[in-house]
């Protein structure tokens, strides 16, 4: 190893290209005021992500994604940016179902944080940043990879901790300083004074570090605007749609904060405050921070979840017509409205506003979701592009069977395009559930039909979905869900407004904020659990011209793996 070229005074460890993005104006400052370099750990390369850009999809758009990354951190110096070659499946918030998949593949439990404690003795950085490592609305790709940065730090400088990396490869026991975690959620204050504030997080008392971003860059710029001409460089991710100019009055621009979690290499103690009646996920969460000697990182993990939507589904004698049309008797039930959930509010209810009706029939569930909206969204190619709805005007159905799910990966969740490209009907396919892909293949009971007014104020789409594409079996007193609608005003494949019958968190991904289902007079037929079928395909460092280069410039091996004696 050439220390020269492979050292690096900071490193950052994410999921996914762009996960540093909200951090490069620290990391350019500390490059231009102290003449510190930083480095990237990226576990994955984000190809289970959407594609603003293109139709490229799995190990393509991870490629695709890698060179996005590139450019916009080289926008601040930054040179080295190691990738772990760990797939990445798709929107998910338990840290337990990523650490199994991103482990699974390699039959090594510890696979990922063996592959970081390696890049730290290789990289020998005094300070190691990474993401927020908190379970709620965070993305479990995000929490995995805080943890394991976490346990990095610790046992990179434990000769005891994969001893064969120090014996057989040559590397040295290396122990950072400095530990900081991602503080996304403080809203401190702003402006000239906001980093000497002598914030602290409000969960644990732990101080927090900020970096202004109206600091002025060499160029003359803000490094908040530095780091907007890089995020912009993230297209595939919709980011391009990002105005090029920040606007924010400078006086008033916020500090980047990071949460201080050790100095000097030791942890830095806080109270513990003690949460009772912990979700599973949570409990889990709090174990983990317990055994890791930190149990304060879980004060206030669990959040007070607002009470559930519920609602009973009426059987009707007669199957609704799937015809994208409400007829007489169809739909008996109530009107269920749905409200914002996410990114922009809508202006007016002109501008995006939904209403859903349920009715059920035999084993099958009908859903009628109306939607209005001003303005049309990307029109996807239904053939080779019905996936990943949410880049444009779209609804989604999220079942729970028994209402017992911890995370998507044993529930049923599709999403509807209501109209497609040449003038196309809808399409339906499935994502981020038990089972993903075009609906003909993952739910063939399911059938669906939209109407388009005339002119254009909106849609109706309308769904059949057979219980038994469920799962699991049905529960008729626990089935949970949620009806969630997609509001894209603009043609570059991005959205602006979402909506949610359970508008709570990460409502789409998060079935403890689902809403109640009540099915009377339901019998299911038991039938055991479908086990999940997750998406394991990954680009390879080894067909990456940059990653290649790369590591025959710094030694380190490609995707950060055991280096030959």
């Amino acid at each position: 190893m050439n220390r020269s070229t492979a050292h690096t005074d900071v490193l950052f460890v994410g999921a996914h290209p762009d996960d540093e993005y909200q951090s490069l104006a620290s990391f350019g400052q500390l490059r231009e005021r102290e003449g510190l370099s930083t480095g990237v750990v990226t576990i994955t390369r984000g190809e289970g992500g959407g594609n603003a850009v293109g139709p490229q999809e799995g190990a393509e758009l991870g490629l695709l994604r890698e060179t996005e990354e590139r450019k916009a951190v080289g926008t601040v110096g930054i040179r080295n940016v190691f990738y772990l070659d760990k797939p990445d499946f798709w929107y998910t918030l338990s840290a337990p179902l990523t650490a199994e998949v991103w482990n699974g593949a390699a039959a090594r439990p510890a696979d990922t944080l063996e592959r970081i404690v390696r890049l730290i003795r290789a990289t020998t950085p005094s300070t190691v940043v990474t993401m927020e490592v908190r379970p709620f609305n965070q993305h479990g790709g995000h929490q995995e990879a805080a943890r394991l940065a976490v346990e990095a730090f610790r046992l990179a400088g434990d000769p005891a901790a994969f001893p064969e990396q120090i014996s057989r490869e040559g590397y040295e026991p290396w122990q950072p300083a400095t530990l900081l975690t991602q503080n996304w959620g403080f809203k401190g204050p702003v402006g000239p004074d906001c980093a000497t504030d002598g914030a602290r997080d409000p969960h644990t008392g732990l101080p927090l570090q900020g970096y202004w971003s109206g600091v002025r860059s060499r160029a003359g710029t803000t490094w908040a605007q530095v780091e907007r001409d890089a995020a912009r460089t993230y297209t595939s991710q919709g980011f391009g749609a990002l105005p090029a100019t920040v606007t924010t009055p400078t006086e008033q621009l916020p500090c980047e904060w990071f949460t201080v979690l050790a100095r000097e290499g030791e942890a830095l103690r806080a109270p513990v405050r003690e949460q009772s009646g912990l979700l599973p996920l949570y409990a889990e969460f709090r174990d983990w921070a317990r055994q890791l000697g930190m149990p304060w990182l879980a004060n206030d993990a669990q959040p007070a979840y607002p009470p559930h939507p519920a609602t009973g589904v009426p059987a009707v004698a007669s199957a609704p017509v799937v015809d994208g049309k409400a007829e007489p008797g169809e739909y008996p039930g109530p009107r269920l409205v749905l409200r914002h959930w996410e990114g922009g509010t809508c202006a007016t209810p002109a501008d995006c506003s939904a209403a859903i009706h349920l009715s059920r029939h035999a084993d099958a569930l009908y859903v009628l979701m109306r939607v209005t909206d001003d303005k049309k969204g990307a029109a996807l190619d239904g053939a080779g592009d019905c996936k990943r709805h949410w880049r444009t005007d779209s609804v989604e159905i999220d079942l729970d069977p028994d209402g017992a799910s911890d995370d998507t990966s044993t529930t049923f969740k599709t999403g509807i395009l209501p109209y497609t490209a040449g003038r196309g009907g809808p399409c339906a396919g499935r994502d981020g559930d038990n089972r993903q892909g075009p609906a003909a293949g993952t739910a063939p009971g399911m059938t669906a039909a939209s109407t388009l007014t005339q002119p254009y104020t909106g849609y109706t789409v309308e769904v059949k979905i057979p219980l038994g594409d469920l799962p699991a079996t049905a529960d008729p007193a626990r089935l949970r869900a949620n009806f969630l609608v997609y509001d894209s005003d603009t043609q570059d494949k991005t959205g602006q407004s979402r909506l949610a019958w359970a508008p709570f968190g990460s409502a789409q991904a998060d079935p403890y904020a689902w809403g109640a289902l009540l099915l009377p007079g339901y019998t299911p037929a038991g039938r055991p659990a479908g086990p999940a079928e997750i998406p394991l395909e990954a680009p390879r460092s080894q067909d990456s011209p940059a990653s290649l280069a790369q590591s025959r410039r710094t030694g380190v091996p490609l995707a950060a793996g055991d280096r030959p004696a």
